[in-house]
């Protein structure tokens, strides 16, 4: 399984249309708040779970500045709950990895390049499930 298969099934379904636009916002501008490597800034520790939220994964970001979630808890909590719903909308223990991992490992610049275009078409899809739905 790849990334964007992942991140297409298993992750856009979990996503609202404000946590993609932020999204999209933060890899469209480079925005350094948005982090690879570790799912929060501070740190998903338990000492640290009622500091407010300085910089996010790509999951955590949807949490943090889509969803206005405020802590670091909040945030861990959200990066969870997607997670868990990756992995039962896959049926694959786990398939969450397969986006983390790439996330995580590709370069900023090539990983900015490849995510931004599919995170567009996502959200150009839920904009066409809102408009079919209203019509």
């Amino acid at each position: 399984m790849n990334w964007k298969n992942t991140f297409h099934e298993g992750l856009v379904p979990s996503l609202s249309l404000p946590s993609l636009r932020a999204l999209r916002t933060a890899l469209a501008q480079d925005d350094p708040l948005l982090i690879q490597g570790t799912t929060s800034l501070p740190p998903p520790l338990h000492a640290l779970q009622g500091w407010p939220v300085e910089a996010a994964c790509a999951i955590g970001y949807c949490g943090w500045m889509g969803e206005h979630l405020d802590t670091v808890a909040e945030v861990v909590d959200y990066f969870a709950d997607v997670c868990c719903q990756i992995d039962e909308r896959m049926r694959e223990p786990a398939a969450c990895r397969h986006f983390l991992n790439w996330f995580d490992e590709t370069p900023r610049g090539e990983m900015i390049q490849a995510l931004l275009p599919e995170v567009d078409a996502a959200i150009q899809a839920k904009e066409a499930k809102c408009q079919a739905a209203t019509t």
